[in-house]
């Protein structure tokens, strides 16, 4: 699985996420700890909000550690909002247009984790991309198409309907064509003003994920794994949680796609 941070705050350079840390996303990009890839060399990518509507997005196929381009590039942005994602593909190819994180308009979007068996129900899934999305269909992952089925769901009027939504139509699939586990889902996405978490799973393995709000920098780390080793006041967001980020204000309430709502 994939390994990703996201921050909102005060400014900060995108190393002091990106890279510094410890165990920086760089460094999760080859030794993660808490997924079974210990390795994600599959590409990578970050989005960030300046002082324009619509987000900066760098991607590319290459190892996070590898790359000389990012380490200069973090080195050098400032941002109040951004995401980062380092990728360990589960079947789609390395390539650009694979790597996370997706952008349509104002909106960036990264997810970790997979949907059972989706090949055997990819083209199911496409034919739920409305028309006035589907030109930003690129690339072949279930993370592009659950986002952008998302944005046909409503995501700007109801960022945790809309998800909810959409992940209930995927996980129907995967019950219906595909095999178990049919989801484990960590996702971050944001418009510019607030950022959006969630974690999901139709078990018991949700994949993990952290928050943590810094009084020294004035802002909050949204983690795949902790930044550092010695820091013991992470929080684990709970499995089945939706998160609402804005500034130093944390909203966390229940998240039960609807299809299972209706079924409860």
């Amino acid at each position: 699985m994939c390994r990703w941070a996201a921050y909102i705050g005060s400014p900060i350079f995108l190393e002091d996420v990106i890279c510094r840390p410890g165990h920086s996303l760089v460094r999760q990009s080859h030794g993660a700890t808490q997924c079974h890839t210990p390795v994600n060399a599959d590409g990578f990518g970050m989005a960030w909000y300046g002082e324009r509507e619509e987000p900066g997005l760098y991607r590319d196929i290459m190892p996070a550690w590898s790359d000389s381009n990012l380490k200069s590039l973090t080195a050098t942005l400032k941002s109040h909002l951004f995401l980062a994602h380092v990728r360990a593909s589960t079947g789609t190819a390395t390539s650009r247009n694979n790597c996370h994180p997706f952008v349509v308009g104002k909106w960036a979007f990264m997810h970790n984790g997979q949907f059972g068996g989706y090949e055997r129900f990819r083209r199911h899934a496409e034919v739920m991309i409305p028309d006035e999305y589907y030109s930003h269909r690129k690339g072949a992952t279930d993370s592009e198409a659950l986002f952008l089925v998302a944005l046909g769901e409503g995501l700007a009027e109801d960022p945790a309907g809309a998800m909810a939504r959409a992940t209930a139509r995927f996980e129907a699939l995967a019950v219906q064509r595909g095999d178990a586990p049919h989801v484990r889902l960590t996702a971050a996405f944001s418009d510019g003003q607030r950022l959006y978490a969630l974690r999901y799973a139709s078990d018991d393995q949700a994949p993990t994920l952290y928050h943590r709000w810094s009084d020294k920098r004035g802002g909050r780390a949204v983690v795949s794994e902790p930044l550092e080793s010695d820091e013991n006041d992470w929080l684990e967001v709970p499995a089945q949680s939706f998160c609402v980020f804005d500034g130093p204000d944390l909203v966390v309430t229940p998240f039960v796609p609807n299809a299972l709502r209706e079924a409860a």
